[in-house]
C-alpha cells in the first residue's frame, strides 16, 4: 500500500504492484467493483503487473469493504462519482506519470467501469480506457471531452447495466468522433469475476470463455495504446 496526493492535495491510499522491470514501464490505474479494494481487484492488478505494467488501485472506499450486496450498494451510493473520477482517479494517473510511467490507462469493473467512462472525460492525463460492464448515467458523459481511445466489454444479459444504455453510449461517442471499440459478450454481469457465482446474486455469472477473450483484447489494446 502506498499513499498519493489528489489534485486538491488530499491523500489517498492505494495498492501498487510493480512489474519485474518497472523502469519506464507504462501504468494502469485499476478501479474496484462496488465491493471495494478486495482480493479480486488486487488479483487484476497483479495480473497486469505480470504483463509488464505498473498497476495502481486507489482505495475509493477509504478502507471499507463489503461482503454483502446491501453493504456494497450502501458504500457505492455514498461515493461521490464526480469527485472519485476527477480527484482520486486523476491523482492516481498523475502519481504513475510522476513516478516513471510515460503513458497510463484506466480500467475498471462494474462501478469501476462507470467511473472509467467518467474519467475518460475528466482525466486529461489518461492515455486510454478499458471499461468492463459499467456506465454512469449518460447525461454525465461529456463525449466531446474524451480524446483518447476506449475499449469496452459489455454483457448482453446485464441486469444492472442494460445493453440499451450501451447502445446509447455508443451513439454519443460516435457522434463526438471518439476512437472506441465496444465488444459485446453473450454473458451476464460481472462475467470476468471468478467470485461471481458464489455471491448468491442471480444477475452475476462468471464466464471463462468471455473472460479469456476480453483479457486477450485488453492486452492487445494496452500494448497498442501504451506501448509495452
Amino acid at each position: 500500500m502506498i499513499t498519493f496526493q489528489r489534485p486538491d492535495g488530499a491523500s489517498v491510499e492505494a495498492y501498487l504492484v510493480e512489474p519485474t522491470d518497472p523502469k519506464n514501464a507504462p501504468g494502469v490505474v485499476v478501479i474496484q467493483e462496488w465491493w471495494g479494494l478486495d482480493d479480486e481487484i488486487k488479483n487484476v492488478a497483479n495480473r497486469l503487473a505480470k504483463a509488464g505494467y505498473r498497476a495502481l488501485v486507489p482505495d475509493l472506499y477509504r478502507g471499507k469493504l463489503a461482503l454483502e450486496a446491501n453493504e456494497a450498494e450502501h458504500l457505492m451510493n455514498d461515493l461521490n462519482f464526480g469527485d472519485a473520477a476527477s480527484q482520486d482517479i486523476r491523482g492516481a494517473v498523475q502519481y504513475l506519470k510522476a513516478t516513471g510511467s510515460n503513458k497510463v490507462a484506466v480500467t475498471g469493473f462494474c462501478m469501476g467501469g462507470a467511473l472509467t467512462v467518467l474519467s475518460a472525460g475528466l482525466v486529461p492525463e489518461s492515455d486510454g480506457a478499458v471499461v468492463w460492464y459499467g456506465y454512469p448515467p449518460l447525461e454525465y458523459v461529456d463525449a466531446s471531452a474524451i480524446t483518447k481511445p476506449m475499449l469496452a466489454h459489455w454483457a448482453l444479459h446485464d441486469d444492472f447495466f442494460a445493453i440499451a444504455g450501451v447502445d446509447q453510449l455508443e451513439e454519443k461517442l460516435k457522434a463526438a468522433g471518439v476512437t472506441y471499440d465496444f465488444q459485446r459478450y453473450d454473458a451476464k454481469h460481472a462475467f470476468a469475476n471468478p467470485k461471481s457465482d458464489s455471491r448468491g446474486l442471480p444477475p452475476l455469472q462468471y464466464n471463462s470463455a468471455a473472460t479469456n477473450l476480453a483479457w486477450e483484447r485488453t492486452m492487445t489494446f494496452l500494448k497498442n495504446t501504451l506501448g509495452n
